[in-house]
């Protein structure tokens, strides 16, 4: 009986060293940087780098361009305001006459105040 168990104990240890061998070849071939999943790995690395600098800079560009885009409509917002007071200024122009000249508005013009000589006491 000891001799049995002495042969699959032997065979067990045969067994887990030809499992060592096979496992270490397998992680050598994965570490390895040229070809394999280590060259994989650190070229992947690289590319996240590289991706996580391009988003930074792509959003360093987007808040410019909201900042822009934000002052560009404030003024145009204001040109529309004062489109809107022309626009609205037009209903005071004179119709149209009959021979479809129109007439010409009645101006009165405030002549400018002279400015008083100071009085000296």
């Amino acid at each position: 009986m000891d001799f049995i168990a002495n042969i699959l104990l032997g065979a067990g240890a045969i067994g887990a060293g030809i499992f060592c061998l096979v496992l270490s070849r397998r992680l050598k071939s994965l570490s390895q940087l040229d070809s394999g999943m280590g060259g994989a790995i650190a070229v992947l690395s690289v590319q996240v780098d590289e991706m996580t600098a391009a988003l930074g800079a792509a959003q360093e560009a987007a808040t410019g361009s909201a900042e822009t885009l934000r002052a560009l409509t404030m003024r145009a917002e204001t040109a529309a305001a004062k489109l809107e007071l022309m626009l609205s200024s037009l209903h005071d122009l004179p119709e149209m006459g009959d021979e479809g000249e129109r007439r010409r508005p009645c101006v009165v013009r405030r002549a400018r105040r002279l400015h008083e000589p100071e009085v000296a006491e």
